[in-house]
């Protein structure tokens, strides 16, 4: 599980952005991992984000 949000995380996110230096990646993690929990389709959710499935499930 760890692999697989590391590996999309490279490619959905690291890859995409110019990151000159480490302090400007560091800058962008937080909203990167915002961006992945409430905005990004998962196709293990039924291409939902993760806590658009939560919200299903305690409906």
């Amino acid at each position: 599980m760890s692999e697989s949000f590391v590996k999309t995380f490279k490619r959905d996110y690291v890859r995409i952005n110019t990151l000159p230096d480490a302090q400007t990646a560091l800058g962008l993690i937080n909203g990167w991992i915002e961006d992945y929990n409430e905005i990004h389709p998962h196709s293990g959710l039924k291409m939902r984000s993760p806590r658009e499935f939560i919200r299903a499930q305690n409906q």
